[in-house]
């Protein structure tokens, strides 16, 4: 064989391998490469970025009938929208685990693409977050974050600095005196632990504030208004109210606000519900603290996207945005 002949078998020899290594790494799309903290995705959800399929997510809150549910599915449709998905809020009707679980389970089987969840449990969602993703399914968490899971990034407040934007918040309202009670849907829910934990740590540097208890009100509208009210009968001496949440925020302003303590008792809470807002302008009130639901809604579709897609996902901090009387009548206009 000449030595032309010899380099020319060469050169194809090494023009097919070099075609082979493109295939096999260009032809994959790169969300199977790209693992993130031992992650994986699924071969069927990579075939179908790189065929530009339309990709199907669910936002899973853990309580579709409270009144913070609307804002973040409305963040939700307006992702799906603009990035050109499917993606629908799905839920249980209270928060109830079991029923959450159920359900994403179900979703697990069918196939969807990619999950965020909001945990009613950390301890009992973990596994079935775990479970997705060994199943390739790229899983964000929103809302109520479990760390206790492999989840791939946290949408939503750092829960427990915003107990301590409240706790201080509540301390110079009352101007660093007087007795408080806690009021929370689910005292043993973790993001209620948390932001407890952030409020209380901040109220310990008001030596002349003294915490009372935690009320713990379920989430029913009426369960709510009657466990306020039965605190407030029981302890007649409590100058300050602080809510962990949507929910509560605004009952405990109508308890005010009906039975005349408007200059006795004062009020902060969380997120910019209709209700809290026009009973934070009429003075019954004094501050919440939006914690950005539409951004929780959006922002966790956007991630479950970029992860389908092979890059590597990183938390979004929503914020803790206060408001009180001095800029609550832009935030009604909105």
């Amino acid at each position: 064989m000449s030595l032309n002949r010899r380099l020319s078998l060469k050169i194809s020899l090494l023009l097919l391998i070099v075609t082979a290594l493109v295939v096999t790494t260009v032809g994959i799309p790169a969300a199977t490469v790209n693992a993130q903290g031992g992650f994986k995705l699924a071969q069927r959800i990579a075939d179908k970025v790189a065929k530009g399929e339309k990709l199907t997510f669910r936002v899973s809150y853990h309580d579709v009938s409270n009144e913070f549910a609307p804002e973040i599915k409305a963040g939700v449709e307006k992702a799906a929208a603009e990035l050109g998905v499917d993606a629908v809020m799905v839920g249980p009707v209270g928060a109830k685990a079991e029923d959450q679980i159920a359900e994403l389970e179900s979703l697990i089987e069918t196939g969807v693409d990619g999950l965020a969840i909001s945990s009613v449990s950390t301890d009992a969602l973990a596994p079935v977050i775990n479970k997705a993703l060994d199943a390739g399914i790229p899983v964000v968490t929103f809302n109520t974050d479990n760390p206790a899971s492999k989840r791939l990034a946290f949408v939503g407040q750092d829960l427990v600095e915003s107990g301590r934007t409240a706790g201080q918040l509540m301390g110079e309202v009352l101007g660093g005196k007087g007795v408080v009670i806690i009021t929370t849907l689910d005292a043993a829910a973790q993001w209620s632990i948390d932001r407890e934990t952030g409020a209380r740590e901040a109220l310990a540097k008001f030596p002349d504030i003294t915490v009372k208890a935690t009320i713990n009100t379920g989430t029913e509208p009426q369960q709510i208004y009657s466990a306020i009210e039965n605190a407030m009968l029981a302890n007649a001496d409590v100058t300050g109210i602080l809510s962990l949440e949507c929910c509560s925020t605004p009952s405990a302003g109508e308890y005010v606000k009906r039975n005349n303590l408007g200059d006795k008792v004062k009020i902060v809470g969380f997120d910019l519900l209709p209700t809290t807002l026009q009973l934070v302008k009429d003075g019954f009130i004094q501050k919440t603290i939006g914690q950005g639901p539409q951004k929780q809604g959006y922002e966790s579709v956007r991630l479950l996207l970029e992860a389908a897609q092979g890059k590597e996902v990183k938390g979004v901090d929503t914020g803790a945005e206060v408001v009180d009387a001095s800029n609550v009548d832009s935030k009604m206009a909105k």
